[in-house]
């Protein structure tokens, strides 16, 4: 038996066929096409938002924000993809890490008002990432950032289709980001989008992934080219007839996993207001020697898994400033994801967790 750690959605090749069909019926291959137009649509009504906006990547998607939100230093969280803050300093964005709550893994709003009070710096944004799809303490971070009057993105690249206190995740903040790279709970192949709180970031976000051209032709801002082209989107609305029984078979295997290692192994706490769409299934074992072991047992059963995050970003770019980031070098020396996807079944996950138990006990 082998198990991979993920494994992508594969889009139904008849439904795919017919919208590719429209595509070269039509002729129009890229800049807000037709299908474009219908995802975005669709996206909008499916997790319950306005003002998106697809792009052509997740990275493009905080780049592209933080440039509409004229955010060119920030304060974000070590604990995350590295993209998360390889975009910033791609950018030029001047970077700085706050630690993680030792819980949730998600940046502590505690230690980001400790930071933002105590710095000579007056960082103009706070980034944030809704780790494995557990939301943040989004009202503290509000509170947070209405303090010390900054812009907030949520990077919310594990949270598609999660709620929080009953509405979308993608709501809260002046941006929130998703990646729909292949590797995502829903996806078209590489793409991503942005979320905007408010309609006229939205409109200046729309004419700076196009290079900046205004809507009468002429040229405004210098832009990029961050479009998400029509043969994406026939993906992206392929997988989006099936996402819900998609994410709540995930969200089955995930509860599964937790029930099977609870008592044995260290989990991330999650939001207590929220849905889940089972990103990721994360457990964290705090001694090197049992880490190592069960990594070897998975393996030798054919079992993937995988040290996401490591290293702590704050190690990992040791030139930026850091508030002191602790939890945040704990946690990435312990954690391990085990496999989760759609392909996997409730046998799948109870003879992983089996292994696990009998290394761990």
């Amino acid at each position: 038996m082998t198990i991979k750690l993920n494994q992508p959605l594969k889009p139904d090749l008849e439904k795919l066929t017919h919208y590719l069909k429209q595509i070269n019926d039509s002729g129009w291959y890229t800049n807000f096409g037709p299908l474009h137009q219908q995802l975005t649509k669709r996206l909008e009504e499916y997790l319950g938002v306005k003002n998106l906006l697809l792009v052509s990547n997740g990275t493009l998607a905080i780049q592209v924000a933080c440039k509409v939100l004229n955010i060119n230093s920030a304060i974000t969280t070590p604990f995350s993809f590295v993209a998360t803050t390889s975009s910033l300093l791609w950018q030029g964005i001047e970077t700085a890490f706050s630690d993680i709550s030792s819980k949730s893994y998600n940046l502590c709003p505690t230690a980001l008002d400790k930071a933002l009070s105590e710095s000579e710096i007056s960082y103009d944004g706070i980034v944030a990432t809704h780790v494995y799809g557990n939301p943040c303490d989004v009202n503290s971070i509000a509170a947070v950032a209405n303090k010390h009057n900054k812009k907030v993105i949520y990077d919310a690249a594990h949270a598609f289709s999660v709620n929080v206190e009953g509405q979308s995740v993608l709501n809260f903040g002046d941006a929130s980001t998703l990646s729909f790279h292949a590797t995502k709970v829903f996806h078209t192949v590489e793409g991503g989008a942005i979320v905007f709180k408010h309609s006229e970031d939205y409109e200046k976000a729309k004419r700076l992934i196009n290079f900046g051209i205004q809507a009468d032709g002429s040229l405004g801002e210098p832009g990029i080219n961050a479009k998400l082209n029509e043969y994406q989107c026939a993906v992206g609305l392929t997988l989006l007839d099936d996402i819900e029984k998609v994410i709540a078979h995930r969200a089955q295997l995930f509860h599964c996993y937790r029930d099977e290692l609870q008592g044995v192994v260290e989990m991330p706490t999650w939001h207590k207001d929220t849905t889940s769409n089972g990103a990721y299934m994360p457990i964290y074992l705090a001694d090197v020697n049992r880490q190592e072991k069960v990594i070897e047992a998975l393996a030798n059963n054919g079992i993937d898994s995988r040290r996401y995050f490591t290293p702590s970003l704050d190690v990992a770019y040791k030139n930026q400033k850091s508030f002191g980031c602790e939890q945040s070098q704990k946690i990435a020396a312990g954690v391990i994801c085990l496999p989760l996807h759609a392909y996997m079944s409730i046998d799948n996950v109870a003879y992983i967790s089996k292994i696990i138990r009998k290394v761990v006990k």
